[in-house]
């Protein structure tokens, strides 16, 4: 398995910044799939969400100041992905520090290559999350 972890200050506050934070626009914001459906599952939210004839289902679970998901069952692009959404107050509580870190592996032969390019895939998703969330918020 790969550790990726990216962060970015976003100019609002943390409250700004969770109300647009959920399930649904984490993965939009991801920009790899789209989101066909989702469901409460007691305190989970389960996403299905689709792209080139490949569906998965992601289990969201609330953390304090963020969520954290994991890609459910063998359907999707990896063999194990888990990522945590963590944010925090900064500049007095005028912005906000979003912190995603992720762990993957596409459980394939000679992990220390495969899962160094699901890990090159999977930063660019939580980079590219980063760049709309903030313009989301500026906009």
């Amino acid at each position: 398995m790969r550790d990726i972890s990216v962060e970015r200050v976003v100019d609002a506050s943390p409250p700004v910044v969770r109300r647009q934070l959920n399930p649904r626009t984490l993965v939009e914001y991801e920009g790899s799939f789209e989101v066909v459906d989702s469901r409460e599952e007691g305190v989970a939210t389960l996403v299905i969400a689709a792209a080139s004839g490949l569906e998965l289902t992601l289990r969201f679970e609330p953390r304090e100041g963020g969520y954290y998901y994991t890609q459910e069952g063998d359907a999707g692009p990896f063999d194990a992905m888990e990522t945590w959404v963590e944010t925090a107050a900064v500049n007095d509580g005028r912005g906000t520090r979003v912190h995603f870190r992720s762990v993957v592996s596409l459980g394939l032969p000679l992990p220390a290559l495969t899962d160094r390019v699901a890990a090159w895939k999977r930063q660019g998703e939580l980079d590219r999350a980063l760049d709309v969330l903030a313009a989301d918020i500026s906009g």
